[in-house]
């Protein structure tokens, strides 16, 4: 028998969930204590904010909102890894990964809070709005990619999808387009393990999503999405890859979803207790904190020291939403065309009258 082609999928973890080096020779990464605390600083930050943010949504301040609780990790690594002048693509929950861009938490409120001028946030002015559309973003990266490529410019395009937008056709399109025409584009697949209410297991017969990637020619990797520095290292070197013209890559990074798929969501109706208390052994920020308080770079005290800062912080921050003046009702109406319809004008001159007549 003749073999045309053979695959491999490498796995890469470097800390136990107890956060000890796992025997294997550490990356760069690992060793660099001041940006590890940085990181874990940044994903702590976050989670209060996730949790701040529910609070709101639970007491009628803030729309539906989608938890990134279980995600730091993963996205913290892709937002410290890009550079200013690369292009983010991201779903709807990769607030880590913005944050580190210069995106304000206000802005992320605003938009969960039905104010569209959350889209219009904070950071760099080329990056893409949140996609609740599934996988719609990784055509939109392929898109920037491309055009990177015809400039010649040095940036790299990223697009972040669940597991479930690996079944969309905007994923299998962007990465072939990524593989057939040698883009500088990375496609992160943070696999949380549940698709809104479908596990991984009924998403797919693939054994990996990462391989997925293969079928277009692009490079493929797994990694433990809880492990930060794998998922940086994993990071790092995709983006050098592409950034030197040497094409695309698809990366998995293995996680779970703590929380419901949005505060809409009722994830008990379809998955066991057990399951969601054995994943919260493997969470990224306890792994994290571990090590660096083992190697001397973070302790109790300053972990309740920064807890503070974060509150105080995520406080100023709900303030400035809560403070925002709502738009007037015709502002929906004055983004949608340059030159306005006649039918749309008349609609926006019927909402004023009505907004006119209930003042």
């Amino acid at each position: 028998m003749t073999v045309a082609a053979s695959f491999e999928i490498e796995y890469r973890q470097y800390l136990d969930t107890d956060g000890h080096p796992m025997g294997k020779t550490l990356p760069a990464i690992a060793r660099d204590l001041d940006q590890l605390v940085q990181l874990y600083q940044l994903m702590s930050f976050t989670r209060i904010f996730d949790t701040k943010a529910i609070a709101l949504q639970r007491t009628g301040k803030l729309g539906t909102y989608a938890s990134c609780l279980g995600h730091e990790a993963a996205h913290a690594a892709i937002g410290s890894s890009m550079r200013p002048e690369d292009v983010l693509a991201p779903a709807y929950r990769e607030y880590a990964a913005q944050f580190w861009r210069g995106v304000k938490p206000r802005d992320v409120l605003m938009y969960w809070g039905g104010d569209e001028r959350g889209n219009d946030f904070s950071g760099p002015r080329h990056d893409f709005a949140w996609a609740v559309p599934i996988a719609t973003q990784c055509l939109h990266a392929a898109g920037a990619a491309l055009a990177f490529k015809v400039r010649g410019e040095p940036r790299v395009a990223v697009s972040v999808c669940g597991d479930g937008g690996t079944s969309k056709a905007d994923f299998y399109s962007a990465l072939n387009c990524g593989g057939a025409f040698q883009l500088p584009l990375v496609m992160v697949v943070v696999n949380n393990q549940w698709a809104i209410s479908v596990p991984r297991s009924k998403q797919t017969g693939a054994k990996t999503l990462a391989q997925k990637g293969l079928a277009g020619g692009l490079d493929c990797l797994q990694v433990d999405g809880n492990d930060l520095i794998a998922c940086r290292e994993a990071m790092d070197q995709a983006i050098e890859r592409a950034r030197n013209g040497g094409g695309g890559s698809v990366v998995e990074m293995v996680t779970y979803r703590l929380h419901d798929h949005t505060t809409a969501d009722d994830a008990r109706r379809y998955r066991d207790d057990a399951e969601v208390k054995e994943a919260w052994q493997r969470e990224p920020l306890g792994r994290l904190r571990a090590y660096l308080t083992r190697l001397g770079a973070w302790s109790d005290a300053r972990e309740e020291a920064w807890k503070s800062e974060c509150e105080g912080r995520v406080n100023e921050e709900v303030d400035a939403y809560l403070n925002t003046r709502a738009q007037p009702v015709e502002a929906m109406f004055d983004h949608l065309y340059a030159d306005m319809p006649l039918e749309i004008a008349q609609q926006r001159a019927l909402a004023v009258s009505r907004e006119v007549g209930r003042g």
